[in-house]
């Protein structure tokens, strides 16, 4: 399995942090929140990966390189102007190829397990979901056995990590636009699982949650 790692967005909540660099190079207890993914994925056995970048990503590149340090192989998607999330992955298909694919959030950090994760037969999306944060108290969307979708109860927060099928995207355009509406579509159709996940996830949206998780880690 391929996986991609989704680093191109701005991070304008994180700001002045993310003036001078980009937010899945900021760190916590020394370490920048990219590598904890490329660490993980690697432990899962995922060693082909690629990461797209936007703002700042030839300081994404300078610091990762072809991913020799970290025991995988990277390869990176350049867009200049950044895609949003359904219009990176769509912009990277050619280098994750045929087969479902793995797509991280570059700005959460998880302990969620990377080895149990299942695409199951006609399904396009397997989400990982999370309870939901102070931030987001309504969630994203619904979880009831093993079957996501976009109403009903009780919801759940989208945690940033998603197994997908390339079919997903279909019919897509090129240029910028979101996931969402392709998992909704998909969901309508039957054709999305999921599974919650109960442990520690982070979305690092802010100084603040980077500044929590740093602590937690620096505590282990």
């Amino acid at each position: 399995m391929k996986a991609m790692i989704l680093a191109a967005g701005r991070g304008n909540r994180m700001r002045p942090l993310t003036d001078h660099t980009p937010k899945p190079l900021l760190e916590a207890a020394g370490k920048p929140l990219i590598v904890y993914h490329i660490e993980r994925l690697a432990a899962a056995g995922i060693h082909d990966l690629v990461i797209n970048h936007a703002h700042l990503g030839d300081r994404i590149e300078a610091a990762l390189g072809d991913g020799a340090d970290f025991g995988v192989r990277i390869r990176y998607s350049a867009e200049g102007q950044a895609l949003e999330t359904g219009g990176g992955i769509f912009k990277a298909l050619p280098l994750l190829g045929p087969a479902p694919f793995l797509v991280v959030n570059g700005d959460v950090w998880t302990d969620c397990a990377l080895t149990d994760l299942n695409l199951d037969a006609g399904d396009l999306a397997h989400l990982i979901l999370v309870d939901n944060p102070p931030h987001h108290p309504t969630g994203d969307f619904a979880l009831a056995q093993g079957r996501v979708s976009a109403d009903g109860s009780p919801r759940f927060t989208f945690s940033g990590l998603g197994l997908y099928r390339p079919e997903l995207f279909h019919g897509c355009p090129s240029g910028a636009f979101p996931l969402a509406p392709l998992l909704r579509h998909a969901m309508r159709a039957g054709r999305v699982g999921g599974r919650r996940h109960a442990g520690r996830w982070f979305d690092i949206g802010t100084p603040e949650r980077l500044a929590e998780l740093d602590r937690l880690l620096g505590r282990q």
